[in-house]
């Protein structure tokens, strides 16, 4: 690891690549629906990728903190450029040391890293806008030094959402580009839904006919806490609660990822529903075989999961 102060001079090591066989490449890193603010205005991961189409290895340096090797430009469509983000103003006013790492990439190899445009421009306004990076292969700080530039990327930003179930704003469908909604399904439907929607890792599908309050009152502790605390705090929880089963934290056996599915059983009457699924899990070569057993109620005529059961059949 080495490092310079943020005022220094850079003893430029020659570039074996030359400049014109260095591509620089970005484009999303998940495929979602981006917002301007508030709780679902996730990260804008962006993925950016250096290839090197020469003969010759090419070398750059890569700082710890990448707001001091890489820059953002976004632009609206009338080309007027965003206001800075305040992260971005706060890094590279500070006064402090710069550590960096030398990157080399081979011939016909490329290097990745990911980094959120939100650190970088102040997406605060809905619209569409265009997105061009730029790598500065010694570092940002170093005088006349032409930057790698990227290709450019459409980038889209929504107005916040209304709120819906459980206090939880309305998602919106990636694939249609709607707002999800609850729709009259038969139990077994639900099931398919929500498995197909873990499988396509579609997380705002997959919480859509989730009882969420139910599901946190499985566990006794949670239950007691959930109980407890005001509205507000209970829609806290929620949302924490999403954001643990997201990581895999927490309730592993209905956040894992089947490899497939068979719905063997379907039960329900009026308000109550059970549905029980094999379910096959693959880890290298071995697959796991798992039943569950989702359990249902009917809500102003909408089936939503409640509570289930998973039972380790063995492996195949």
């Amino acid at each position: 690891m080495k490092h310079k102060g943020l005022f220094f001079i850079v003893f430029v090591l020659p570039v074996l690549a030359g400049a014109a066989d260095v591509e620089l490449s970005i484009r999303f890193y998940d495929k979602k629906v981006y917002y301007v603010s508030g709780a679902e205005a996730s990260p804008v991961y962006v993925l950016a990728t250096v290839y090197n189409n020469g003969s010759q290895p090419y070398r750059f340096k890569l700082a710890e903190e990448r707001v001091f090797s890489v820059d953002f430009d976004v632009r609206t469509l009338s080309k007027q450029s965003l206001f800075p983000a305040d992260y971005l103003l706060r890094r590279r006013s500070e006064s402090r040391n710069v550590y960096f790492r030398e990157i080399t990439v081979e011939p016909r190899e490329s290097f990745s890293f990911i980094e959120d445009i939100r650190n970088y421009a102040n997406l605060g306004e809905p619209g569409s806008f265009v997105v061009q990076a730029r790598l500065f292969p010694e570092l940002l700080r170093t005088a006349g030094e032409r930057p790698l530039e990227s290709n450019l990327l459409n980038l889209n930003l929504r107005p916040p959402l209304l709120p819906g179930p459980e206090g939880i704003p309305f998602e919106m469908d990636v694939e249609t580009n709607a707002v999800l909604a609850r729709q009259r399904l038969p139990p077994d439907e639900v099931i398919r839904y929500t498995l197909d929607a873990r499988i396509k890792a579609q997380w705002e599908k997959f919480f859509l006919y989730m009882d969420v309050p139910a599901i946190i009152s499985r566990d006794a502790s949670r239950q007691r806490a959930f109980t407890n605390e005001s509205e507000e705090g209970r829609q806290r929880m929620i949302a924490r609660y999403r954001e643990d089963l997201k990581a895999e934290v927490i309730d592993g056996d209905i956040a894992a990822i089947p490899s497939d599915y068979r719905i063997d059983s379907t039960t329900y009457n009026n308000n109550t529903g059970t549905v029980v699924v094999t379910e096959w899990f693959t880890t290298g070569r071995i697959t796991e075989r798992r039943r569950y057993t989702y359990y249902l109620r009917r809500i102003d005529d909408i089936w939503l999961i409640q509570d289930y059961v998973a039972v380790k059949l063995g492996v195949e």
